[in-house]
């Protein structure tokens, strides 16, 4: 058996924040890069389109909403994506044309009722959009914006660079939803997130080793600067710097490949030595002689099986 390498880019950037036609413009350019630097696969940030709202706390409050709650809600309601759209479509033809597979974040909106999900989007090097999966659980006031999701979104895809899938951001706190993604063989693990805490880099080490995967993990870099103008004064007593980054690639053995990347854009490279997957279940498989099926029986409600594609 020959084992193989691939070549991944995980990209830490600034969305044109709230800006939906600037923000797939610059998913374009980035595809572009990584196809430069010989990617076969690019992660993007958590909600990279439109943007992470971090710092807004749209006026919340126990049993009441506002106007200006309604009007910043508009404002990211209309400049999320929808995945039958124009905007789709040209994120699909510059996959097409750079010839590798992308995991996008974005916030999708629902074409019927008008829902936000945090998702994240599972594109071929056809620029198919072959799959998707849409965060469990919003954490805190996410939960104000972003629609819950269930298992019908625990999405595997079985790609001819590897099984993928993934989380996001403090999804990947759930032991069951992590589990859900090692039971269908995860190879590639994917956690786009907007933690940019020093303390995010020792969950991604743990995946990479309980998992025994590669982890692949992509956060955007966010000054205070980077937000309209209307919303600087909601914004008065943030840092400057909103978030620092933190992107990382790590292998199945907990080895730091490439990263972390901070308080800076760039794109992150690595190879991925397959040998290395198969070396470390040596003494450890989450799936294998590790599972005891004879004391836990685990059952996903609604997972689908992983897809080829």
């Amino acid at each position: 058996m020959i084992h193989k390498k691939v070549k991944v880019g995980v990209i830490q950037a600034t969305p044109s924040l709230f800006d939906i036609e600037k923000s797939v413009d610059l998913v374009i350019e980035w595809i572009k890069k990584g196809a430069e630097q010989g990617c076969e696969l690019l992660l993007f940030p958590e909600s990279f389109i439109p943007c992470y709202p971090r710092g807004l706390s749209y006026d919340a409050m126990v049993g009441r909403r506002t106007d200006k709650s309604r009007d910043q809600w508009l404002h990211y309601w209309e400049n999320s994506i929808e995945e039958n759209s124009e905007f789709t479509q040209k994120i699909s033809n510059a996959i097409a044309e750079a010839n590798l597979f992308v995991g996008l974040g974005v916030t999708e909106r629902e074409n019927v009722g008008g829902s936000l999900h945090c998702a994240l989007w599972y594109f071929d090097n056809k620029g198919n959009l072959v799959g998707k999966h849409r965060k469990l659980k919003p954490t805190g006031l996410e939960r104000y914006i972003w629609a819950e999701s269930d298992g019908s979104t625990l999405t595997t895809l079985q790609t001819n660079i590897g099984k993928i899938g993934g989380l996001i951001c403090w999804e990947n706190y759930m032991p069951l939803a992590r589990m859900a993604m090692y039971q269908q063989g995860v190879e590639i693990y994917l956690a786009p997130t907007a933690d940019s805490r020093e303390s995010w880099q020792s969950t991604m080490q743990h995946i990479a080793l309980e998992g025994r995967c590669f982890v692949l993990a992509a956060n955007q870099y966010v000054k205070k600067s980077d937000y309209p103008v209307e919303y600087q004064a909601d914004l008065i007593d943030e840092p400057e710097v909103m978030c620092a980054g933190g992107s990382v690639i790590i292998s199945p053995m907990g080895e730091v490949l490439a990263g972390p990347l901070w308080y800076q854009e760039g794109l992150l490279v690595a190879e991925l030595d397959f040998s290395i997957l198969a070396k470390s279940k040596l003494d450890f498989d989450v799936i294998g002689h590790y599972a005891r099926p004879d004391v836990f029986d685990f059952k996903v409600n609604k997972q689908p099986e992983m897809r080829a594609v």
